[in-house]
């Protein structure tokens, strides 16, 4: 995949799978991290694809957890001081404000988070009311934003799981991006293509495949496609004048 990238000049952010609730205390699954973030350093580090090493995604906040990411973190700039070093934070949910004060932001070069406002929580208008702080001066990134779409599937915007649901939801997305704090530096849909995934077992809209691509199964772009398209076409033209 990343000699693909490397031919297509895709970008990559490269993660290893600490994910949720693995067990931090363990020196065992420590000692597994460590040595997959290593392996992937040693397999990839001359790839002019990758630009970011990352070390974990979504790992709920605790001390332990902290010490083990720094840990990880460390040891990543240890095998390559050339790349940004991230992960997937926590957000800290509050009326009126979203923040990311994850302690873990302390050690990142950039300070990435997930958020589906519109998908797992509520409908694509929450964007609208939703305000983000970050308490570190760094350059911000949202490294998963998405909806569900079965490709072909057509009804109004407010018809879960159609294409034009998602293209509302990216919208309503693309409109809180134009409003985000200064150091705002991107996103990555989550994600570009449909793939399999057999936790996804909706009888009906899924049948073992996470379908949040703006590509379908088919290879056929969804409506949503475009509205990104738009965006990153306005923000080339704005960072080339």
């Amino acid at each position: 995949m990343t000699r693909t990238a490397d031919s297509l000049g895709i970008l990559v952010w490269s993660e290893i799978p600490v994910y949720w609730t693995v067990d931090f205390s363990s020196p065992e699954v420590f000692e597994k991290a460590h040595t997959q973030l290593t392996e992937m350093i040693t397999r990839d580090h001359n790839r002019a694809s990758i630009i970011i090493w990352s070390v974990g995604n979504e790992t709920p906040v605790n001390p332990v957890r902290t010490n083990f990411m720094h840990n990880l973190i460390s040891a990543a700039r240890s095998l390559d001081s050339t790349r940004l070093v991230s992960a997937a934070l926590e957000v800290n949910y509050q009326p009126g404000v979203n923040r990311i004060d994850d302690p873990l932001g302390e050690y990142v070069d950039l300070v990435a988070f997930n958020e589906y406002l519109g998908w797992y929580a509520g409908l694509p208008d929450k964007c609208r009311s939703a305000n983000w702080e970050v308490v570190y001066n760094k350059p911000f990134f949202i490294s998963e934003t998405g909806a569900e779409t079965l490709g072909g599937f057509h009804g109004d915007s407010l018809t879960r799981w159609s294409e034009e649901y998602q293209e509302w939801y990216y919208r309503e997305q693309v409109a809180m991006f134009k409003r985000m704090p200064d150091n705002f530096a991107g996103l990555s849909p989550w994600i570009l293509c449909d793939f399999r995934s057999p936790r996804r077992n909706n009888q009906t809209f899924q049948e073992g495949w996470n379908n949040k691509g703006l590509i379908d199964q088919k290879g056929r772009k969804k409506k949503a496609f475009n509205v990104l398209k738009e965006y990153y076409e306005e923000r080339a033209a704005a960072a080339n004048k």
